[in-house]
C-alpha cells in the first residue's frame, strides 16, 4: 500500500470527541502535497492515525452547506 502524506493546515474545529479521545474534525488538509480541501474525518489523539471521512473542495463545502440547512428545516 501506497504511502499517504497529509498536513493538517487549519482546524476548523471539532464535532464530537469519543471517550477514546478519538475526534471527528473539520480541517483544512493538504494530501500527499496537493492543494488543501476541506476535510472531515475521525482522528485519533496526537493525529498519528485516522478514520475514514470526506474530502470536499470549496465548491463541494458551499452545495453542503445549503443541502444541510435544507434538511435542518425539514426535521
Amino acid at each position: 500500500m501506497a504511502d499517504i502524506s497529509y498536513n493538517i493546515e487549519k482546524t476548523f474545529g471539532v464535532l464530537s470527541e469519543e471517550k477514546s479521545g478519538w475526534k471527528k474534525e473539520v480541517n483544512l488538509v493538504s494530501w500527499n502535497n496537493r492543494n488543501p480541501k476541506i476535510d472531515i474525518r475521525d482522528w485519533s489523539p496526537g493525529h498519528e492515525k485516522m478514520g475514514k471521512g470526506i474530502t470536499l473542495t470549496k465548491e463541494e463545502a458551499a452545495k453542503l452547506l445549503e443541502f444541510l440547512g435544507a434538511a435542518i428545516d425539514n426535521c
